[in-house]
């Protein structure tokens, strides 16, 4: 029975620190020999992730007991940090250690070898990192993108693909790593390898563009493993190659929007002919944000594994002699971009709105798929979930506003009138927010607030259309949309004007405080590792790391040209227009969206009267891992609203505003 209750004060099992255990989804599945291996958070040992091996008869460890950590920092948001292959009839697994960024090698089934390192340490700027790694054992060697710091500035740095041997010889001499290919771009992908081994194939990219603005298929000739001259065969500043693999019969496959959609193309190596398997207006990629990612998977029997469709991707496979693909059937509505294949078996990674991220297994044969690791379980009551739903908006000029909705919901409880609702607005900003079950909205909907996931313009799944109206209108385009989805539920009387707040984080952080400065749509605002400062964030100001340090070319324009815009968009130069309280959340290790930038806004905005808290996180970078920092971060957040919307949050610390 369910009882009336002021919005926000609905009794709710779920807590801070149920929703921070949760947080963040299994990564990097592949296979090596019959056993399926991923990584997995763990926020309660300090952020970690950890390597899980499932072995053939479905049962689980974690070989490497904390404090291992399985992550790259190549490109800062990293990229495949592992690899596997059979070596005299048992797993041989190489990893990079996130705290040296080293690589090291070991034999889970012989524990008496403790791991043990392949590559060197630096003592120049960034060191020496490594991701996308692939264990060939015919050459003893494990291939990667080397990512090399040559001085102390965040660009000072250089990338290619390169070959560690496996012995050991190159622990401690740099001169022993052979570099694969003539360093000729910023950024690269690692190589893949055609099943004769006579070619190699990568992604390449120069600033200003990013992956998703423009790539190049890069094709080199192998003999004994060494690379001959690498030359182009597709792409350009407006074609985006996002993936690229070599079919087991050796056809070239490739990811590309030449279409204006990720479409999945066979290619002639030698001509650059590139035929469309499946012409439709839905992608079959996504933007390549951390290496390795794979949206498609060629199989043994002639088949390709594919993740496609319009937002959400849904796994099927794809017959490239017909175009004819058959979807997957499951309750699994979003998969990440991860995909293994062994025989006719293909893994991935899949959820839905009312399950967390498992581990997914199809029989390409029999068309079953099933969970095979990391499975569900209800942690709370599935009653206290929210009823998510995916809506499109009206946005200034008609245009099309994509968002996920999540209304409040309780068993035990029910408001009257409007609900406050808080927009969710999430990073990148060439990204998407996935509709899955995330108890941290949870947390917030079971107790009576609710929340609008907003894939505004620019956001990834909606085709290149849709990704580059945010081209030289970031701070515009994605402060509209916001608003126009708010406006939309006020409209409709689901959420209730004056209790409407903005959150988001990285790209989405700026969004909000873009919004706070700009608008008067929201009454309160939670801003999480923000980016403040165009200027600070470009080339000249020199604040964030190199891989995004050109990205504000496209986003906003060319600071030589529009140098207007960076100042006159920044929030750290409007402290004077908001209105309304707010808090920032960030985390003290952060390179991509430093702490200097929350430092300057704040000091913009004191003395002018306006409730605010800043709180700050040792040792976490880009992206909170660790528990005891998300459950603070989320109890101060519902105390902001409390204060701002009228209630008292019960069990949850009083988060103390200085004005």
């Amino acid at each position: 029975m369910t009882a009336p209750a002021p919005y926000g004060t609905w009794p709710s099992p779920i807590d801070a620190a149920t929703a921070a255990a949760h947080d963040g989804s299994p990564e990097y599945v592949g296979v090596v020999g019959d056993e399926v291996w991923w990584t997995a958070p763990r926020p309660a040992e300090a952020g970690r992730r950890a390597l899980i091996r499932r072995h053939a008869d479905g049962t689980e460890e974690c070989p490497l007991p904390a404090p291992w950590n399985v992550r790259s920092r190549v490109i800062e948001y990293g990229g495949t940090p592992w690899a596997g292959a059979i070596v005299d009839d048992s797993p041989l697994i190489v990893f990079v250690h996130h705290p040296d960024q080293r690589l090291y090698v070991f034999r889970p089934d012989r524990p008496e070898q403790a791991p043990r390192p392949l590559t060197p340490v630096s003592a120049v700027g960034g060191g020496l990192r490594w991701a996308d790694l692939a264990v060939h054992p015919e050459h003893g060697e494990v291939w990667a993108v080397l990512e090399e710091f040559t001085g102390d500035g965040p660009s000072d740095c250089r990338r290619v693909p390169a070959a560690v041997p496996l012995d050991g010889s190159a622990a401690e001499d740099r001169s022993a790593v052979r570099e694969l290919a003539v360093e000729t771009h910023r950024f690269v992908t690692g190589p893949r390898l055609s099943p004769d081994g006579r070619h190699a194939a990568w992604i390449a990219w120069d600033h200003p563009y990013m992956p998703w603005d423009g790539t190049e298929l890069r094709v080199a000739e192998v003999s004994a493993g060494v690379f001959g001259p690498a030359r182009t065969v597709i792409g350009g500043p407006e074609e985006s190659v996002t993936q690229v693999d070599w079919a087991p019969d050796g056809t070239l496959l490739a990811a590309t929007d030449r279409t204006g959609w990720w479409n999945l193309h066979r290619v002639d190596p030698g001509t650059g002919e590139a035929v469309n398997l499946c012409p439709r207006e839905e992608e079959f990629g996504n933007a390549l944000w951390k290496l390795g990612h794979r949206w498609f998977r060629p199989l043994d029997n002639g088949l390709i594994a594919v993740l496609h469709g319009v937002g959400a991707l849904r796994l099927g496979l794809l017959d490239p002699a017909t175009g004819e693909v058959v979807d997957t059937s499951g309750p699994w509505t979003e998969w990440n971009p991860t995909l293994a294949a062994v025989g006719r078996r293909v893994i991935g990674v899949a959820a839905s709105a009312r399950t967390s991220y498992e581990i997914v297994e199809l029989d390409a044969g029999t068309g079953h798929a099933r969970v095979v690791g990391n499975a569900h379980h209800d942690t709370v009551d599935p009653a206290y979930l929210p009823d998510a739903r995916h809506r499109v908006f009206t946005g200034p000029g008609g245009r099309e506003v994509h968002a996920h909705v999540y209304p409040p919901g309780n068993p035990a409880a029910t408001g009257d009138g409007p609900a406050p609702y808080v927009v969710w607005v999430h990073g990148g900003p060439t990204s998407r927010a996935g509709m899955v079950l995330d108890l941290e909205i949870a947390y917030f909907t079971s107790r009576g607030i609710g929340v609008a996931e907003v894939n505004y313009g620019g956001s990834t799944g909606y085709g290149r259309a849709y990704r580059n109206r945010l081209r030289e209108q970031w701070g515009v385009v994605d402060v509209e949309d916001c608003a126009a989805v708010a406006e939309g539920l006020v409209a409709e009387g689901a959420a209730d004007p004056a209790r409407l707040a903005i959150r988001g984080g990285s790209a989405g952080g700026w969004t909000s405080a873009a919004a706070l400065t700009s608008t008067s749509t929201y009454a309160c605002g939670t801003v999480i590792y923000p980016i403040l400062d165009l200027y600070g964030w470009s080339p000249a100001g020199g604040e964030t790391h190199d891989f995004e340090s050109h990205y504000l070319e496209t986003l906003v324009g060319p600071l030589d040209k529009v140098p207007e815009r960076y100042h006159d968009r920044s929030p750290v130069h409007h402290g004077d227009r908001i209105s309304v309280p707010f808090i920032l959340l960030q985390g003290l290790d952060d390179v991509i969206c430093p702490p200097v930038q929350c430092d300057r806004f704040l000091a913009a905005v004191a003395g002018r009267g306006i409730p605010h808290a800043y709180l700050t996180f040792e040792g976490e970078s880009h992206g909170f891992r660790r528990l005891d920092t998300m459950v603070t971060s989320l109890e101060a957040e519902l105390s902001l609203y409390g204060q701002v919307f009228g209630f008292t949050p019960a069990g949850v610390p009083h988060l103390e505003l200085t004005t």
